[in-house]
């Protein structure tokens, strides 16, 4: 494990961002990371592709919107 350094504004954003999203700030950087890195390698996808993507793959059954509005 090694400490990453970033700049205060950056920093907090994330601070910020773990009050909605009840992460710490290691763990919601290390979310935006993987996101991103994510992203990078597939940019023909969209956010919520690869994010359906990574919850599949973990196992995660998420219910279609489309199945629940019939």
């Amino acid at each position: 494990m090694g400490i990453v350094s970033i700049d205060d504004e950056l920093h907090e954003q994330l601070r910020k961002a773990t009050k909605v999203s009840c992460r710490s700030i290691n763990a919601q950087a290390a979310y935006w990371i993987k996101i991103g890195m994510l992203c990078e390698a597939n940019p023909a996808l969209s956010f919520t592709e690869i994010l359906a993507r990574e919850m599949s793959a973990a196992g995660v059954e998420t219910p279609s919107l489309a199945a629940s509005a019939a």
